[in-house]
């Protein structure tokens, strides 16, 4: 279709064409119709690939945790400054636990086919992990933690299949961990010993009616 202009008669502009330039406009396509990348988004599919493999990598590891701890406690942490946080993971270090931020798409993705998967329902917000081989570890560091920082806030946990609400990890945290129970254990198979070796010192005499007082416990039995 033509159209008159000053005397001069003008065409019009094909639709293909104005909707090119309009990319142009845009940023979608370089000069000449070739496409390249909007302003703002990755340069190209090399970065795209190297954060993917990043991901990966992240949902690889957080799945490997999983598989390996025996409990694990989520929690927000909203609040808490970076010199808490740091606290935070030199107590569980020190208790032989270890604390984890992920992204909670990553973790939900890293969750499946573990014992761990029971937490996915407690994956909202700004969400921090406890875990640790030892059951009593990270929940014992996790519920002190919470005692003296109020953003510290426990949601829950799991210990194996089993899905812990907030008493749950408490419950836990009450009991002796594992170093604990080892050492009441080695006390008390070492204070039998303890006993023979005072008694090993004692006069022939004093012996003597130890070993009497025993033999007789032994015949009214």
């Amino acid at each position: 279709m033509q159209a008159a202009d000053g005397g001069r008669l003008k065409q019009r502009r094909p639709a293909r064409l104005l909707r090119v330039e309009a990319k142009e406009r845009d940023g979608w396509l370089k000069p000449g119709g070739s496409r390249q990348e909007k302003c703002g988004e990755p340069s190209n599919r090399k970065e795209l690939a190297v954060d993917r493999a990043a991901k990966q990598e992240s949902i690889t590891e957080l799945s490997g945790v999983f598989k390996a701890s025996n409990v694990v406690v989520v929690a927000h942490y909203s609040g808490l400054s970076v010199a808490q946080m740091q606290t935070l993971r030199q107590q569980m270090k020190q208790a032989g636990a270890r604390v984890k931020v992920a992204k909670n798409r990553l973790a939900k993705l890293a969750l499946k086919d573990t014992d761990a998967a029971v937490i996915e329902p407690l994956l909202k917000g700004p969400t921090v992990l406890a875990f640790s081989g030892d059951p009593i570890a990270a929940p014992k560091v996790a519920v002190d933690f919470a005692k003296a920082n109020e953003a510290f806030v426990i949601l829950g946990g799991s210990m194996g299949k089993t899905a812990l609400d907030l008493d749950g990890v408490k419950a836990l945290a009450s009991l002796p961990s594992l170093d604990e129970l080892r050492a009441k254990i080695v006390g008390l198979i070492q204070a039998p010993a303890t006993k023979l070796a005072q008694l090993s010192t004692a006069p022939a005499a004093k012996l003597a009616r130890v070993i009497q007082a025993y033999a007789s416990k032994g015949e009214a039995a």
